[in-house]
Parts: C-alpha cells; structure tokens; sequence
C-alpha cells in the first residue's frame, strides 16, 4: 500500500447524538445485537454514547465507500473488536468515545488502526492506580514530573496505550507495562514492543490530539505518516448537517 494513503477521522460531540441521529435513521440503523447491548446499558450517558458511536461508524464507513449507512453490518472478533460484515471494500476502522465526545477512525486497503479518546488531565485516582502498571522508563518519566504536567502526561500514555492495543486487535488483554512509548526530538511518537519485530514497530505511525477542551486522542495506525491525517468535526460551530456521500474533509492543521 502506498505510504500516503490518508487516514480520516470523524468527531461527534454527545451533545449532538440526538441530532445526529435523528438525521441518520436512528435506532432502525442498528443490528438487533446492537439494540440489545443499548437496552442493557444502564445510565442515560452510556446508551447516549453506545448509540453515537454505531451511527457515527456507519457514516464514517458509508462516506469512504459509498455504501449506505444501514448496509453495514458488523461481526465481532476474539478481543470484542468489530469489523464490517462482509468484507467492507478494504476499509477498516475504530471507535472510541468518553463522556463528551466520540471519535471514528478509518483507513483503507486492510490497513489496521486504533483510536482512544479519555477525559484530561488524569484523575489524582487514575495517576495512582495506572502508573505502577507503565512500563519502568515511563514511570521514570512521570516520576520526573511535577504533579499537573504528570497527570497530563498519564491521559497521553493512556490513550497511545489503548489506540495502539486496539489496533493490534488484542485489547488489555497484554499488560500495560510491557511495551513502552518515547518522543523523539522531531516530536515522532514511537513504540518499543519486545512482542513485535524491531522493523514491526518502526511501521506504525502515532498522533496525539487534543480535538475538544479537556479531551486528549490518540490515534495508531499501521504504515501511516504524519501529513496524511483528514479530519471532521460533526455539528462543529461552522456546522452542517451530515450528508451520507463521498467527500474529502479538510486536512487537520
């Protein structure tokens, strides 16, 4: 696969999932599974999110390819990842979402991705109780920090975690601590993954992102690079409602 092939990302505020779906169809979109997970979800909060971010799929899927929105159908894999069922036209993609917003990430040709979107900075609970579970030369490096610059250091951890975990299709099954992420001076994120090949790791490209106030993401994708990530923000101050055809978001400054 070409080295540039682009990546893109959608974004919807919670705020926006009644409109959003009642401009996309709703729960009549949805897989008899999927609308059973929703009944059993127990807060207003987490039905809002669940729903949000299978439409936000579907749209996101449908605008890459063309298909329409209740064409998709999803199966599961081994650690809970969804993939599109059958074959989605090469595409693959990812969902994440926290209270506040939900994040979609989509890539072509078979080309594996993660996203991870959390609230930031980390609680004073998450600081304590994630930390001892990093690899040893990132608890150095938060150890080294002072305590609100750490707190923010632990949400981008995090979120590198879960988006390159989630790609890799294992979920938290591995242990946090046993691969490790760096900065270099260029500002390129990358892994050290002693379960994967040297070469294997060097092939997975990294971004931070913080898309709303309080709200850090991260996304991982296998053969990307910087330059090549597209960008939607759904019911955005500048706003449109969402149409379900092929466009080409504006590039992310």
């Amino acid at each position: 696969m070409p080295a540039a092939e682009p990546v893109f990302l959608w974004l919807l505020e919670e705020s926006a999932v009644g409109r959003f779906a009642a401009d996309l169809g709703g729960l009549a979109l949805l897989g008899e599974d999927e609308r059973a997970r929703l009944r059993r979800l127990h807060t207003d909060g987490a039905r809002r999110r669940h729903l949000g971010a299978r439409l936000l799929s579907r749209y996101a899927l449908s605008e890459r390819t063309g298909r329409l929105p209740g064409q998709w159908r999803f199966r599961t894999g081994p650690f809970g990842r969804p993939e599109p069922e059958p074959d989605g036209d090469g595409v693959r993609f990812n969902l994440s979402h926290t209270e506040g917003l939900i994040a979609c990430v989509v890539t072509a040709g078979g080309r594996a991705c993660g996203v991870d979107v959390e609230r930031t900075p980390a609680s004073p609970d998450a600081v304590r109780h994630l930390s001892p579970h990093f690899a040893a030369v990132e608890r150095a490096e938060l150890d080294a920090l002072g305590p609100v610059r750490r707190a923010y250091r632990l949400a981008e951890l995090w979120v590198l975690k879960e988006a390159y975990l989630k790609a890799l299709g294992t979920g938290v099954t591995r242990s946090l601590g046993g691969f490790s992420f760096a900065t270099d001076s260029n500002g390129r994120i990358t892994v050290r993954d002693p379960e994967r090949p040297p070469a294997a790791a060097a092939h997975w490209w990294f971004e931070l992102l913080r898309p709303a106030p309080g709200h850090v993401l991260a996304l991982a994708v296998e053969g990307g690079h910087p330059g090549a990530l597209h960008r939607t923000d759904l019911y955005s101050a500048a706003g449109s409602a969402p149409t379900v055809t092929p466009s080409t978001p504006t590039p992310c400054k």
